[in-house]
């Protein structure tokens, strides 16, 4: 279980608002809009994805993270998970 089961609906909502962002790209593109417009929802999907990945990173640090360090013997283990799944996200 993740540790961001309890904002899992929240999640899921955002998530789907998401998808219809990059829907409604999708068919931007399809019908020649504006690029700027393009670029401006693609930067406002891009947000709101990483909106998501923050909490859930949050919930991961707090939880799971927290959890493993108290338990001594994987704290330095997870740390480095923690650190490499960071660099990926900022990226």
């Amino acid at each position: 279980m993740g540790s961001y089961s309890k904002k899992k609906n929240d999640l899921i909502t955002r998530l789907k608002r998401v998808e219809g962002q990059v829907r409604g790209i999708q068919r931007m593109v399809d019908e020649e809009k504006y690029c700027v417009d393009v670029l401006t929802q693609i930067a406002a999907a891009r947000a709101a994805l990483n909106k998501v990945g923050m909490s859930i990173l949050e919930d991961h640090t707090h939880g799971c993270v927290t959890k493993a360090v108290a338990d001594d013997d994987q704290g330095d283990e997870i740390i480095d998970e923690l650190m490499d799944v960071i660099f990926k996200f900022t990226k």
